[in-house]
């Protein structure tokens, strides 16, 4: 694999985490309409000449979100031509560049024509795929290099289930966290884990039940996912891949739950906030890896069948790459 190619999948997932937290700043900052009700302009100029601090976020992030855009095109062509052999690559690219452009379209539509907050809150959601397929690349184009052993895998139902489920109940997560943001719910409650504000200690108000939803939500997938860490402890320690892949997912959620308490505690403190959603975009990109596991595990499982019933070994299928210089 080239090393061009390399270098820039890295920096294109890197450009990734840039919008997404550009987008978690946009939100925090309420600097969404910096701009007015002008897209792709602002204020309908194209060098803006009434500069403030919202403006500059907002122009910022659609400056990035359109620079990494490109990035995006060119890495899905780019890939389908060298990995496009491998199955996983085609479907990939398009969903990467595809959810990007979704994003984009979304944003615009809020900013000309406004949005609910139940609507916007989406709109993270989607950027997180996105992000999640353009990371997905970068490892398959780093797999094809064996730097390492993950196409062999074989994953027993049990942890099959666990993966496919915590996936998809992290993005209901995500989502109740974005809702959060976008119905300036963050501060509704100012203690933690529970919402004292009324009595007897339960929520009242609509701003309270989202906060406190998406507290319940939080811990439930911590304790999901600290449960699953637990059984590739101890059944998966000869599958580096899976053992430390969940070790890594099990430090990322405490973090994010963590930071999603200094939230409150430090009253919203910005940093603390970018922070939050920098953990759950690293999380979703590892349990999106573990979906990407599940999918070649039933494959080699298939085989595996198949050669205990012929009674003669077959071998499990390397990923390979084509050289195109």
């Amino acid at each position: 694999m080239t090393r061009s190619l390399k270098w820039f999948a890295v920096l294109t997932t890197i450009g990734m985490l840039f919008i997404l937290i550009g987008g978690a700043l946009v939100t925090k900052t309420e600097s969404g309409m910096g701009c007015g009700r002008s897209w792709p302009l602002c204020n309908g100029e194209l060098i803006p000449t009434n500069i403030t601090v919202e403006l500059v976020i907002e122009l910022a992030h659609r400056v990035v979100s359109g620079a990494v855009g490109f990035m995006v095109l060119i890495l899905s062509f780019w890939a389908w031509k060298s990995i496009g052999h491998i199955r996983e690559t085609k479907f990939l690219a398009l969903l990467s560049f595809s959810f990007l452009v979704l994003q984009g379209l979304i944003g615009a539509a809020a900013v000309l024509w406004g949005q609910s907050d139940f609507v916007l809150a989406v709109h993270f959601g989607i950027s997180l795929i996105s992000f999640a397929a353009v990371f997905l690349l970068t490892l398959l184009i780093f797999e094809v290099d064996k730097k390492f052993e993950a196409e062999k895998l074989v994953i027993d139902g049990r942890m099959r289930k666990h993966i496919i489920g915590v996936t998809i109940y992290s993005f209901i997560v995500v989502y109740t966290g974005a809702l959060v943001r976008h119905v300036n719910a963050s501060l509704v409650c100012r203690d933690w884990p529970l919402c004292v504000n009324a009595d007897p200690n339960i929520p009242i108000s609509f701003h309270e039940w989202v906060q406190m939803g998406h507290r319940f939500a939080a811990g439930i997938i911590f304790i999901w996912i600290g449960y699953i860490t637990y059984l590739a402890i101890v059944h998966y320690k000869h599958q580096k891949v899976v053992y430390w892949g969940w070790i890594v997912s099990f430090i990322l959620v405490t973090l994010q739950v963590i930071a999603g308490a200094l939230v409150v505690l430090s009253l919203q403190n910005l940093y603390i906030a970018l922070a939050h959603a920098f953990f759950v975009s690293c999380l979703f990109g590892v349990l999106s890896y573990f979906i990407l596991l599940t999918s070649r595990s039933r494959k080699n499982e298939l085989l595996l069948q198949q050669s205990k019933s012929v009674g003669e070994p077959i071998n499990i299928p390397p990923l390979t790459v084509r050289t195109t210089d």
